[in-house]
């Protein structure tokens, strides 16, 4: 039963990739079949020649920037909030707690105006800044999952850290930071994730074909290459390529970071 419908799920995707190494003439006249009659790589060299004198080396290159950069950002503010909610005592703890709790049931299209009228009055339109900043002051969820983790680790280690010399930032670099390499790559390959495939980032703050992200450009190459469903199929493929790429690489972590399993023994 699993296979059967891990297949259905996976189809469309199966589906997409087949149709790119097809004629335009076959695509929707083998729709039913999976595998290419005439094998041809022409919408791979059509489609990455772009749009607007750009082509789509300039949009991958600005959609890794764009992830890397989030990624950093959240994995860091997000270990550095989670620690101090997780292991320091201090006044207003609970209700800082709360309200990180309650950021995590506002729903993303709730915040869209409010952010973008922001940005606007800061100048940052039509640039990066909107897309990556917000990533340096990490997320409830990504606080909660990496809380969860430190919640596992036990607290004797802190005090025989502080006993040895060290301070606060002493016992999370040198006890708490390497024992949630788990969680933290977890939480990296999941914001780059979803800032490799956030669409609605671009489209509210990039306004040049020059700074143009892969989510938004695909989005702009199917309206001016028209019918071209070939090219369209192609570079959506190749754009699932470094996702897939990242996901195998950090597999094993990322099962363990979501798993949650803490420290044993």
């Amino acid at each position: 039963m699993m296979i059967v419908v891990s297949f259905l799920m996976l189809y469309p995707v199966l589906w997409l990739v087949a149709s790119s190494f097809k004629p335009n003439g076959d695509i929707f006249s083998t729709a039913t079949s999976l595998f290419p009659e005439n094998f041809t790589l022409e919408h791979y060299i059509n489609g990455w020649k772009g749009f607007g004198g750009y082509t789509f080396t300039t949009f991958f290159s600005n959609s890794l920037l764009v992830a890397l950069l989030s990624a950093v950002g959240m994995m860091a503010s997000s270990a550095l909030v989670a620690f101090g909610l997780a292991r320091i005592k201090f006044k207003g703890r609970n209700i800082w707690f709360v309200l990180m709790v309650v950021t995590m049931m506002l729903p993303g299209q709730v915040m869209m105006i409010p952010r973008f009228v922001l940005f606007n009055s800061m100048g940052w339109v039509g640039t990066y800044l909107p897309m990556i900043v917000p990533s340096f002051f990490a997320s409830g969820f990504n606080i909660f999952l990496i809380m969860q983790f430190i919640r596992g680790i036990p607290r004797d280690m802190d005090e025989a850290a502080k006993i040895d010399g060290c301070s606060w930032y002493g016992v999370f670099f040198r006890i708490i930071v390497p024992m949630i390499v788990p969680s933290l790559v977890t939480v990296a390959v999941l914001t780059f994730m979803s800032s490799w495939e956030d669409f609605m980032g671009a489209l509210l703050y990039l306004n040049k074909p020059e700074t143009y992200t892969v989510a938004y450009a695909l989005k702009m190459f199917n309206d001016s290459s028209m019918s071209d469903y070939g090219a369209t199929f192609a570079m959506s493929a190749a754009s699932l390529v470094p996702i897939l790429v990242l996901f195998f690489f950090f597999q094993k972590n990322l099962v363990e970071g979501i798993s949650i399993q803490g420290l044993k023994g």
